[in-house]
């Protein structure tokens, strides 16, 4: 399962946060720095209305989301590259994960204390950015002066030294390593660095409930920065989605509504994620169950049949594959087939968003 990291200065609503996403998560949420030490971890299902509508057509007992796993991530501080604020084993923790969410304190507030004083999107987003652009220079010039070494007899050596080095040059100019524009190849060559910068990142942008319909200034200024770095803007409110909590479905729906939105910033947080990793969904339905299965973008048949289980790979035949737009719009599977929409994909096939897919294989 493919991780987010929340990350943020302290005391900008990541742990209220996290609490909402995972509902029953036991995080501690308190106002002062570092109440979250060792990361807490919490699996959320991506919302997806298409599941309920398969489910209907194929009369499933069982409903089965896909899921993302959310980690929350110890507030870090100026100086967390040099380990102020225990930084180096927060940095470590973000290595770990496969995104970023960046809690940004979009809000005032006297009762919350701010770790600078002020709240100020844009002098806390390069807080954040700088200590993370900061721990990659470090790994990357020890890294080249290994690879020099390297360099004088081998290809690889080379390679490796030239793609560090462009690194290098931007992350001194203040951008981060996704700014970077590599190659599949140098993209390798870095793989192993686990780089802080050249993970995708949200910036959730944390605001009170009377601003989560329209956002805010510092909403927009947190755009701003997000639009020079092609990285992507959720606006949320960690006040209202704790109160969501303990609502009922109608009483969820009644408050958004009174705060002028259909859904909570969450669920569009949980599904700006799940499009970030590069991920797509394919459903199996039937009687039994129907399921929402996780991809990476531009998996064969064989390697989506794979997900399931590695014996559908192995003895992959073919794919009884249909999209799922022509499957609703005729009712069920057998209405599909009759008009010819129901396909049979061999090994070649790149499965399609949102495609309804029925393995054939060999044990």
């Amino acid at each position: 399962m493919l991780r987010a990291g929340i990350v943020g200065l302290p005391n900008v609503g990541k742990s209220t946060l996290f609490n909402a996403l995972v509902a029953n998560a036991k995080a501690e949420a308190a106002n002062f720095p570092f109440c979250t030490i060792e990361p807490n971890v919490g699996i959320v299902s991506v919302p997806d209305n298409r599941l309920q509508v398969l489910s209907k057509i194929s009369k499933s007992k069982q409903t089965v989301p896909a899921k993302v796993e959310f980690v929350d991530i110890a507030g870090l501080v100026k100086g967390a590259s040099k380990g102020e604020g225990l930084g180096n084993q927060f940095l470590s923790h973000i290595r770990e994960v496969d995104a970023i969410v960046h809690v940004v304190r979009c809000f005032e507030n006297d009762d919350i204390i701010h770790v600078a004083g002020s709240v100020d999107p844009a002098r806390d987003i390069d807080i954040i950015s700088l200590e993370l652009v900061l721990a990659d220079l470090a790994q990357i010039d020890r890294r080249i002066d290994r690879s020099k070494k390297q360099a004088r007899g081998s290809k690889e050596g080379q390679a490796e030294l030239a793609v560090l080095e462009k690194l290098s040059t931007a992350l001194n100019e203040g951008k981060s390593a996704r700014q970077v524009t590599l190659t599949e190849e140098e993209t390798e060559l870095v793989k192993g660095l686990e780089l802080l910068t050249i993970k995708p990142i949200i910036y959730a942008a944390n605001v009170s409930e009377d601003d989560l319909a329209s956002g805010n200034d510092f909403v927009e200024k947190v755009r701003e920065i997000a639009a020079q770095e092609n990285a992507q803007v959720a606006i949320v409110s960690a006040q209202v989605e704790s109160e969501l909590v303990e609502l009922s479905e109608e009483d969820k729906l009644e408050f958004l509504s009174s705060l002028g939105v259909e859904e909570g910033g969450l669920k569009t947080l949980i599904r700006a994620t799940y499009t970030l990793l590069g991920l797509r969904t394919y459903f199996t339905s039937g009687e039994k169950e129907t399921r929402a299965w996780t991809i990476r973008a531009g998996m064969s048949a064989p390697q989506a049949a794979g997900v399931i289980h590695s014996d559908f790979e192995r003895g992959f035949i073919r794919a009884e594959t249909v999209a799922y737009n022509d499957l609703v719009a005729n009712g069920s599977m057998n209405g599909a087939k009759e008009k010819g929409l129901v396909r049979s994909e061999g090994k070649e096939y790149i499965v399609q968003e949102a495609d309804v897919m029925l393995f054939r294989f060999n044990v």
